[in-house]
């Protein structure tokens, strides 16, 4: 077997890290798991790598053993990014039509690209993704899909996502050290995305959102778009911190209690008895643990609905939000979500891996096995030495949702 046909992802989590290794198979939209492995983090803060060595060694152990399990070396990665410091914003970019027939080539629509990403950022930030959205003739006429149409200018509207560069450096450096390079660095929310929405409902507009142990990562779709994306410095962990404030007990006894115990709608009043050491033990009632929970999952839902309303869809998106991420597990944490959004809500589900849990903590790092096809019509030693090739291939991917 061709380790040619191996796709590798990295999901660097704030409590966990996972390695997936899949190939593809003969049937479409399906993916057999070679290896899976999900290792402890440390060096991790809120999503951000703030350690290194200490990732870059987790990694390197990870991926010998890997190896050993497949029998050949994994030579080329896909990652995830995270972290409050990954911010989205919209950018045009103009250019007049080089033919004399006024008919609009594909050198047109890259350079139309390219224009649109050039703007002046802060000196710590930098781009990870453009993501096209639309394009516009003549300033009047608004298209997916400019080619061969006619026009004197050309514009195009690109939604960039972009982070600090030190902390971007850092997962870069932790990945290259480990003996590995990076093939593409992808922000948690769009590999989500890409593991659970259909292209039918990012076309009506939906909203995924990744609730992690440090964060809670959004991304928002509007007629087959990534319109806006945010990370909010805020997950699963508080909920666990505040359980153990809440009953005065270790972080490590609120964690299993939050598992085992933790409901968004409890049934019931009897005292639920746990034991937090020798012959010692905790009670408390299931209400007053639903109370402690639902608290924070309604700011979580808050904030998220706050990053709605400033790009007005809050009430615009019919297809809803998709929960995901460890934080989803709750119990009846879609009571909550209803509740919050006013909008439809459901539980991601994840298909097309075989051998794999369907456990949503693994959506992005199922998507990013998954962004392997978003660029399988070009090919490049690097994702930042072949910024526009990325762009451009990320064009021709939207074109196949619209063109029949």
């Amino acid at each position: 077997m061709s380790r040619n046909n191996f796709i590798t992802a990295i999901d660097i989590g704030t409590e966990n890290t996972k390695i997936l290794v899949v190939e593809k198979t003969i049937k479409e939209n399906e993916l057999k798991v070679i290896s899976f492995i999900k290792k402890k983090t440390f060096g991790v803060r809120k999503g951000i790598v703030i350690n290194v060595e200490e990732i870059s060694r987790l990694l390197q152990n990870c991926l010998c053993e890997i190896n050993e399990q497949i029998g050949e070396r994994i030579n080329s990665v896909f990652v995830s990014v995270n972290g409050s410091h990954l911010f989205s914003l919209c950018s045009r970019g103009s250019i007049a039509v080089s033919r004399a027939d006024n008919k609009i080539s594909e050198d047109d629509v890259q350079r139309a690209l390219r224009t649109a990403r050039t703007f002046s950022l802060s000196s710590n930030k930098e781009i990870i993704e453009v993501f096209p959205k639309n394009f516009i003739i003549d300033n009047d006429q608004i298209v997916k899909d400019p080619l061969g149409l006619g026009g004197v200018r050309l514009e195009a509207e690109v939604l960039v996502l972009g982070g600090f560069s030190h902390y971007l450096k850092n997962v870069t450096q932790a990945v290259l050290t480990s003996g590995v390079h990076v093939l593409d660095m992808v922000p948690c929310p769009v590999a989500a995305a890409r593991a659970l929405l259909t292209p039918r409902q990012k076309e009506l507009g939906v909203a995924v959102l990744d609730i992690g142990a440090g964060t809670s990562g959004m991304a928002v779709y509007q007629e087959g778009n990534l319109v806006h994306l945010v990370v909010l410095p805020i997950g699963s962990n508080n909920i666990t911190n505040d359980i153990a404030i809440g009953l005065t007990i270790d972080a490590e006894i609120a964690e299993r209690i939050k598992v085992e115990y933790g409901t968004c709608s409890p049934e019931g009043n009897k005292k639920i008895k746990v034991e937090v050491g020798e012959s010692e033990f905790v009670s408390f009632s299931p209400k007053a643990l639903s109370r402690i929970i639902n608290a924070r999952v309604s700011e979580i839902f808050k904030e998220a609905q706050k990053e709605l309303k400033k790009i007005s869809l809050d009430k615009g998106l019919p297809a809803g939000i998709v929960l995901t991420g460890g934080g989803a597990k709750i119990l009846e944490i879609l009571d909550i979500a209803k509740k919050e959004f006013k909008l439809p809500c459901r539980l991601g589900k994840l298909e097309g891996f075989i051998g794999l849990d369907t456990d949503p903590s693994l959506s992005v790092v199922c998507g990013l096995a998954l962004i392997d096809d978003d660029f399988n019509d070009f090919e490049g030693p690097s994702y930042l030495s072949n910024f526009f090739g990325k762009i451009w291939a990320k064009f021709k991917k939207m074109l196949k949702v619209f063109i029949p």
